[in-house]
């Protein structure tokens, strides 16, 4: 599933006013999501395991949040407890939620309750009793809910370095304070990323971290091969131009310059941008991209199951989830190198990693291409991607019992 982080990262500093403020005041406007959770307490010790989340709705149902769904679900059946998922920003989708289990092969348990505790409502409380614990999904769910819990009940699912979501600053500042921790247990998402964070000033992981793999079931990608309505192969641009670590003008860019120099031919291929707030433009000066919107989960399978190649740009150490999303499904594909990220041979032959200059990236964008010119549509070779949650999870859930 396209990947993202859970979530959106605090506001934008507010604009300069006349009106006096208190220093707290000032600070609570600035980072209304990472302020104290607001709670209650009930009585009562029966186990429960609380989801804190942003959102689950369509428009936020990355891999990321995804991957929080489908590990909150096996942890609270390993656990004897009920699950109860918490969204901050938008109040939550019941079915995408079972619609991300049943894609994966997993069922929705009986007995989840859902809530909405709005940010930007104080008069929205969340009941908290002796039995309950937390599993957060980004740095500022993880500071809210610390606020108001002990550390000891609360752990914390890590899918990026979040301090890249940020130039050097108080963003960046409360984000490594956070990483710093050493009273809370990391679930961290890829080796790599793993790596990556112990050698970047988190040798601390060491002790209190886990990692694992993400699975790819095959359920959860549908149909079969196939070419396009017109005949001809499918690209697939991962375009998000609003996230800055998904580099969708160098990757615009590079289309550009492959259409103009022939590597991608209009006659044969159909050349797809799917993301958020994607403009419509014209490569090469003769070949104008489809452009879809984020899809939901059934929709996303069946759609990378007719992609031959992708493109998908992730200037951060997590191979992302859309290039594992594409090898796992048969497709070729084309990512970036960075820092420890230099071979994804590990998931699968099919994924080309390229340094970011943009004659690599051609040189890269022309391997791949005929790779997929050069093999029939059928049969795609076997990815080596898990293909089990409960296996890629299960040391993880382990640790967290």
């Amino acid at each position: 599933m396209l990947s993202g982080s859970a979530g959106i990262p605090p506001k934008a500093p507010p604009k300069p006013s006349d009106t006096l403020l208190s220093a707290s005041s000032l600070l609570a406007n600035r980072f209304p999501s990472i302020q104290p959770l607001r709670v209650y307490t009930v009585p009562g010790r029966e186990p429960r395991l609380n989801l804190v989340t942003d959102s689950i709705n369509a428009g936020s149902l990355f891999g990321g949040v995804g991957t929080a769904i489908i590990l909150a679900t096996m942890l609270a059946s390993r656990r004897g407890a009920k699950l109860r998922v918490v969204t901050r920003t938008e109040a939550p989708d019941e079915q995408g939620f079972s619609q991300v289990l049943e894609c994966n092969g997993l069922t929705t348990p009986g007995n989840v309750e859902f809530v909405h505790l709005n940010v930007n409502d104080s008069k929205s409380q969340l009941d908290v009793c002796e039995g309950d614990r937390f599993l957060t999904t980004s740095w500022w769910t993880t500071a809210s809910v610390l606020g108001s819990v002990p550390a000891g009940r609360v752990d914390y699912l890590l899918q990026e370095d979040e301090r890249m979501f940020y130039p050097l600053g108080d963003d960046w500042l409360r984000c490594n304070e956070l990483l710093q921790r050493r009273d809370i247990r990391f679930v961290i998402n890829t080796e790599l990323l793993y790596r990556h964070l112990v050698d970047n000033g988190l040798a601390h992981l060491k002790d209190v971290a886990v990692w694992f793999e993400p699975a790819f079931p095959k359920q959860a990608i549908q149909g079969s091969m196939t070419t396009a309505s017109s005949g001809k192969r499918n690209l697939f641009f991962y375009a998000r131009p609003n996230n800055l670590r998904n580099l969708f003008y160098r990757g615009l860019e590079v289309l550009d310059r492959a259409v103009l120099e022939g590597i991608i031919d209009p006659r044969r291929w159909e050349v797809i941008f799917v993301g958020k707030d994607v403009p419509k433009v014209r490569l090469g000066e003769k070949l104008e991209p489809v452009v879809l919107p984020t899809m939901g989960w059934r929709d996303y399978g069946r759609f990378i199951s007719e992609v031959d190649v992708g493109l998908c740009l992730m200037c951060t150490p997590h191979p992302s989830y859309p290039p594992l999303d594409l090898a796992a499904a048969g497709a070729f594909v084309l990512t970036n190198k960075f820092g420890l990220k230099q071979d994804l041979r590990q998931y699968s032959d099919r994924i080309v990693c390229s340094e970011l200059d943009t004659v690599s990236l051609l040189e890269g964008l022309r391997t791949v291409i005929a790779m997929a010119e050069s093999e029939a549509p059928q049969p795609r070779e076997e990815a080596k991607v898990s293909r089990s949650w409960p296996s890629s999870l299960k040391a993880a859930v382990d640790h967290l019992t």
